[in-house]
């Protein structure tokens, strides 16, 4: 089964996350298939706190691809920002 879930990188008390897709056997910060975006909990001033290419987490998920509680969450964020900006 493949998944949409955060990998996690970043220096201690810094977190910076990957939103890749990935088969459920890999580590959590190990093997992923695509990087499809980012999220920073930590971003500051003009920083970009997330950022998502919508079009392939789309394309993973009609192919069964099942995103994770906050993936799923932080998605949907996306889109919400997408569309109030447009």
């Amino acid at each position: 089964m493949v998944k949409i879930r955060l990998s996690r990188g970043g220096s201690k008390k810094r977190p910076f996350y990957q939103i890749v897709v990935a088969d459920i056997r890999a580590k959590r910060d190990g093997r992923y298939i695509e990087r499809i975006g980012f999220y920073n909990p930590v971003a500051k001033g003009s920083e970009v706190p997330l950022r998502v290419d919508r079009e392939r987490a789309e394309y993973w998920i009609q192919r069964g691809a099942q995103p994770t509680d906050r993936a799923r969450i932080l998605l949907q964020r996306a889109a919400q920002e997408a569309s109030a900006g447009v």
